[in-house]
């Protein structure tokens, strides 16, 4: 897997992390116990943190960043989908951030919430608690999402990665 130290910002990734061969980690990177980074997933701590916590799934294609003044941090059980962009943005534990998305600068996504696939949170926008934040610009629809579900698809991440760290092989 494509694992980068910039200078001297090197990356910390938990033995139990599944970081897929085909993602990259740069920099000053964290990953959590039991997180999984899959396929042409960026994961880029050149300017700024990037924190992961535990059984968090970043899917295919998301681009995680941060810059100097704004790390990108992403709590426990979160799942983040395919060809998500997040920078300098926070997202709260068992949050869901769909596919397509988009989480700017100084944004906060609190626990239990969901961003809707295609949705673009702009800078500073804060989506409360098991709220959704749907559309462009993203506008909020509370008692939305549920936080149960989402750790409901972080789990099945969870069991994935294992399959994968097992059975995955070139061919």
């Amino acid at each position: 897997m494509p694992v980068y130290a910039l200078g001297d910002r090197t990356p910390t990734i938990h033995p139990d992390a599944f970081v897929h061969p085909d993602a990259v980690v740069i920099g000053d990177v964290r990953i959590g116990a039991l997180s999984s980074i899959w396929p042409c997933a960026v994961l880029r701590g050149d300017y700024g943190t990037v924190i992961v916590g535990e059984r968090t799934s970043i899917q295919d294609g998301a681009v995680i960043h941060a810059v100097a003044d704004f790390p990108t941090v992403i709590g426990n059980e979160c799942v983040i989908g395919h060809l998500a962009h997040l920078e300098g943005c926070v997202v709260h534990d068992r949050a869901l951030i769909g596919s397509g998305s988009i989480v700017l600068h100084e944004a906060v996504i609190h626990s239990g919430a969901t961003v809707a696939a295609g949705a673009v949170v702009r800078n500073l926008m804060e989506v409360p608690a098991n709220a959704a934040a749907m559309g462009v610009p993203a506008t909020i629809r509370l008692d939305f999402s549920s936080p149960e579900e989402v750790a409901l698809l972080a789990a099945l991440y969870v069991a994935n990665a294992h399959r994968y760290r097992e059975e995955l092989r070139a061919l």
